[in-house]
């Protein structure tokens, strides 16, 4: 079974991200294909994040920049 956590112990779990760098990508969830991956679970107003879903997540994007930064790049 995966383990659902909240945002700050996300945080703990994984010193590279911040609690508000973990917040963005939650606000930014339905853009960025994290609710589409599975690793959002929201419960009225709590939300979960499954941590292995999440860590996947990262994995599949984490080379993908976005097209703001591309601009700046070169």
């Amino acid at each position: 079974m995966s383990k659902l956590v909240n945002v700050a112990q996300l945080s703990a779990g994984i010193p590279a991200f911040t609690q508000a760098s973990i917040r963005w990508l939650i606000f930014c969830a339905q853009e960025n294909g994290l609710e589409k991956s599975g690793a959002i679970i929201r419960v009225g107003r709590r939300v979960l994040i499954d941590e292995e879903k999440f860590v996947g997540w990262i994995r599949a994007h984490g080379a993908q920049q976005p097209d703001s930064a591309r601009a700046r790049v070169g």
